[in-house]
């Protein structure tokens, strides 16, 4: 985004403001940008330290029993193991090519593949939406808004070696829902009648490849292009209305054109008879109010995590110091300014809706530990997080009206709580970095070990189970879990591996 350069102080501020009573003199906006900038340098070293870390992950739970049918049988296998037997997810599949084609290479530099790539999707979606509201905002600031959205996605979970850094789940509760953010891009900027066909085209697409790829993000996108259905006739006037919401049903027959594809392979019919789940047992009176108790349980976690107040900080800084629209009163942040309260209750809701229903999903197959089974929440938690960033804009907009000195104090009070939930989510994070440290050296050790007994023509060899954040490895819990632990002989060319509690 660009920055008001305007070096006058007299009647007219950016975006063609009129100066409020005590307001300061635009050179001030200079600070504005270089503290802006600053700030943002915090959640971006965050980042840059986590995808950093992510050189120390090695194969674990599921990618043991991917990595050996991508070498051996290539794409075609992969995706035949996808849809035909396991789940149906035909673009899980492909996404798990995309890094387990690089064997343990593949695994240690996705978290920096996929980090940056996410990142720079909320980067651009936030600077489009300012861009499409006719807002201003300093060099920075939607960067910022980014990072810290970006962090706290990752990290403020209770396990984010399972969110963010084992790549089978990562593709489809973490990335999945981000990918589906990027589809809202090419509408936002959309000029021409070229680019609004093509946001259209793109909508499509990337619903069906969201339905095939997490039935739990597919269940989101669902509720949030609903609510946008329903905000869109108090949000944006005319045309602009029509548009979005012929772009929502586009974007709703792909999810769901893709959620048919998944459901009616059979992967997935395999994995509804492996765990019971039809639609009279996910559906039925009882289970509803189990997977609404689990839910429970769930938020009362999520609404106890501290840091989750770095995005409603994030989000005030964004409301103080972006300019423009004021004057645009028929335009959609105009609009939206004047029913802030149902763009909250709406956003609220969505986000539980959303939440219920993708527990109601996950609790056949995940049973009674989805409760601490973080991994799947990402699904949900990402709309979580931009609601709270939606939340502090909003407040943010509303303190625009009061003096210099109590908008100067509020935008320093949601900078240190900014910094303190960078802080908070950094030192849990330095310390699961030495736990993986310990597992990276261990399996590496192990690893050479057995390959070297492999060329030297053995069949069956002892295996000691290496484990971070409660990965699934052989022999788990003491010895009494076989699985994966095939899926690791078949990895190093063995008939058979056998349970060791010492280190070669």
């Amino acid at each position: 985004m660009t920055t008001d350069t305007s070096k006058s102080t007299g009647t007219q501020a950016a975006g063609g403001e009129s100066p409020r009573p005590g307001a300061r003199p635009r050179p001030a906006r200079r600070w504005v940008t270089t503290g802006t900038a600053g700030l943002a340098l915090l959640p971006l070293a965050l980042l840059g330290a986590a995808f950093w870390i992510g050189r120390l992950v090695r194969p674990g739970g599921d990618d043991w029993c991917f990595l050996p049918v991508v070498r051996d049988e290539g794409a075609a296998g992969m995706i035949g193991k996808f849809f035909l037997h396991d789940n149906g997810r035909i673009a899980n599949a492909l996404l798990v090519i995309a890094y387990g084609a690089f064997g343990v290479p593949g695994h240690q530099w996705f978290a920096l593949v996929s980090g940056v790539l996410m990142l720079g999707i909320l980067w651009a979606l936030i600077a489009s939406a300012l861009k499409k509201a006719g807002l201003t905002a300093p060099r920075g600031l939607a960067l910022l808004v980014a990072a810290t959205t970006a962090a706290l996605f990752f990290l403020a979970t209770p396990n984010p070696y399972k969110t963010f850094y084992w790549p089978a789940s990562s593709v489809s509760h973490t990335v999945a829902p981000v990918l589906a953010c990027a589809a809202v891009i090419p509408l936002l900027r959309a000029r021409t009648r070229w680019g609004r066909a093509f946001a259209l085209g793109a909508a499509y697409l990337v619903g069906i490849f969201i339905g095939t790829l997490s039935e739990e993000t597919a269940v989101v996108a669902f509720v949030a292009l609903a609510a946008v259905l329903l905000l869109s006739r108090w949000a944006l006037p005319g045309a602009g209305r029509t548009r979005t919401r012929v772009w929502c049903v586009v974007a709703f027959a792909g999810v769901a054109v893709g959620t048919a594809i998944l459901y009616l392979s059979p992967g997935a019919r395999h994995r509804r008879e492996r765990f019971g789940a039809d639609s009279s047992s996910m559906f039925g009176p009882e289970a509803l109010a189990t997977a609404l108790r689990a839910f429970g349980h769930i938020l009362g976690t999520i609404f106890t995590t501290w840091q989750y107040l770095g995005a409603v900080a994030v989000g005030v800084l964004l409301g103080l110091l972006v300019r423009g629209g004021e004057r645009g009163a028929d335009g959609p942040e105009g609009s939206l300014r004047r029913r802030p309260f149902l763009l909250v209750l709406v956003g609220f809701l969505a986000f539980l809706v959303s939440g219920y229903l993708c527990i109601v999903v996950a609790y056949p197959a995940f049973g009674a530990s989805v409760v601490t089974a973080s991994r799947i929440w990402g699904d949900f938690l990402l709309l979580y997080v931009l609601f709270l960033v939606g939340v502090g804009a909003l407040l943010g907009r509303a303190l625009r009206a009061r003096r210099w000195g109590i908008r100067a104090g509020t935008a320093v009070a949601a900078g240190t709580v900014c910094v303190a939930a960078c802080v908070g989510l950094a030192v849990p994070l330095l310390q699961l970095e030495q736990r993986m440290d310990v597992r990276a050296q261990r399996w590496d050790r192990q690893d050479r070990w057995l390959r070297e007994q492999v060329a030297h023509g053995a069949q069956v060899l002892p295996y000691t189970p290496v484990s971070v954040s409660s990965m699934g490895e052989p022999f788990g819990d003491h010895g009494k879990r076989l699985w994966p632990g095939q899926c690791v002989a078949q990895y190093y060319h063995l008939k058979k591996i056998t349970y060791s509690t010492q280190l070669p």
